[in-house]
């Protein structure tokens, strides 16, 4: 293990993703020009992939590279950066393994099997969180690792008749959506049910209803648009015993299952996919920092008050709000600020709040969709437009490159 070398004093933001992508750029356009010996410092930039991922269109995305652009869905990290002064960002492509928040420094390993530790002036923590299926997300390895993921189900796919999607969230929605339509196809204008699919793909949620964060009559919206494309939903059960136990995982993408459910019926699944939520990437931070499996961090400053000072999070990785892709571009200028206030000693503290009000959009299929912004229901078209016609990569051009931070906010 080697120290690696680095500004008197680093900012190192760790995550390559909506909150680390975003602070990075925020900080770099107005926390460091604010400073009066701005030259000391370095924002030092980690992740484990060279490229961003649009996560919210995997579902889409895994099915075919047909389906959405690739040169959107993936870019480049380091071709973000260009327009800042050299040496003013570095980049590694590399996994955090442990935050030692005493020393102030985070070892990281890097791809080539070694490892280096980086000293830190200032941390952002933007990690994210990990899906249990291998399709939904770079879950600590890199593109090409996803890439690989999606070109093995792609091949089950032409031969499948009966796929499983476990999960009540939209993760699961929108895949089990994508998939009946690109396998099915819709039910016609005066059916209410596709009577003849080609696959069956059945929804296993726990929940008395999918889509718990959207009220029921937008739940049920939902269930008649997935009945079109042939998706059936099982409410009130749960998948309780896999057998082989792996299968959807890694290693056993593509192998059938036999799921036993809580209620006893057992269900043969071609293919398995568990989508039952996510889980926090913090395996490299001390236990006595997390608070129910994720960082816990101070609801108003986003500071993580018991790691010390100048150490903040953002985004899923973080305990301050439900993970929600808006919830965490909101919170870019509170970090920022908070940062800001922190190196010159002087200001007040900007304050962080959750707009806890119905705001979630769900597309279904290509066409459909069911969804509620600041506790207004939308239409299925406005769904579509603002979210299902690409999965908000008509929104990353401007988020990744910067230019949605050009001003203070």
């Amino acid at each position: 293990m080697v120290q690696t070398t680095s500004p008197s004093k680093c900012i190192l933001i760790l995550g390559g993703s909506y909150g680390g992508i975003s602070s990075a750029h925020y900080i770099l356009k107005h926390v460091i020009t604010s400073l009066p010996n701005k030259a000391d410092y370095q924002v030092t930039l980690v992740s484990i992939s060279s490229q961003i991922l649009c996560r919210p269109a995997c579902p889409r995305a895994l099915i075919s590279d047909d389906l959405l652009p690739q040169q959107k869905l993936f870019v480049d990290i380091m071709e973000q950066f260009r327009e800042y002064p050299t040496g003013s960002l570095r980049f590694l492509k590399g996994k955090a393994i442990k935050l030692d928040h005493a020393a102030r420094s985070v070892s990281i390993s890097l791809p080539n099997g070694t490892e280096t530790v980086i000293p830190f002036h200032a941390l952002v923590i933007a990690t994210g969180a990990s899906t249990p299926s291998p399709l939904h997300g770079l879950n600590g390895k890199d593109e090409e690792s996803l890439r690989k993921s999606w070109s093995t189900f792609r091949g089950a796919l032409s031969t499948a008749k009966h796929i499983v999607v476990a999960g009540g969230g939209p993760t699961a929605i929108e895949t089990a959506g994508e998939l009946g339509e690109y396998l099915n196809g819709g039910a016609g204008w005066f059916s209410a049910k596709q009577q003849n699919p080609k696959c069956l793909i059945t929804i296993v949620t726990s929940g008395a209803q999918i889509l718990p964060a959207l009220r029921q009559s937008l739940a049920t919206k939902a269930e008649g648009h997935l009945a079109q494309l042939g998706v059936t939903v099982i409410k009130n059960n749960r998948v309780q015993a896999v057998e082989p136990p792996n299968a959807g995982l890694e290693g056993s993408l593509v192998s059938n299952a036999t799921l036993t459910l809580a209620d006893g019926k057992i269900l043969q699944a071609d293919l398995y996919i568990p989508a039952t939520g996510t889980k926090a990437n913090t395996n490299f931070i001390d236990e006595t920092l997390l608070k129910a499996g994720r960082l816990e961090t101070n609801s108003s400053t986003l500071r993580v008050d018991t790691a010390g000072p100048l150490i903040y999070a953002i985004g899923d990785v973080a305990s301050y709000a439900r993970p929600a892709v808006h919830g965490i571009l909101n919170a870019v200028p509170v970090v920022a600020a908070n940062l800001k206030t922190d190196l010159l000693s002087t200001g007040e503290d900007r304050t962080f709040e959750e707009d806890t009000r119905e705001t979630q959009l769900v597309p279904i299929g290509q066409s459909k969709g069911v969804g509620a912004a600041m506790g207004y229901q939308l239409p299925s078209w406005l769904v579509w437009l603002i979210k299902g016609r690409d999965y908000w990569l008509w929104t990353t051009g401007k988020l990744w490159s910067g230019e949605q931070w050009t001003k203070e906010s």
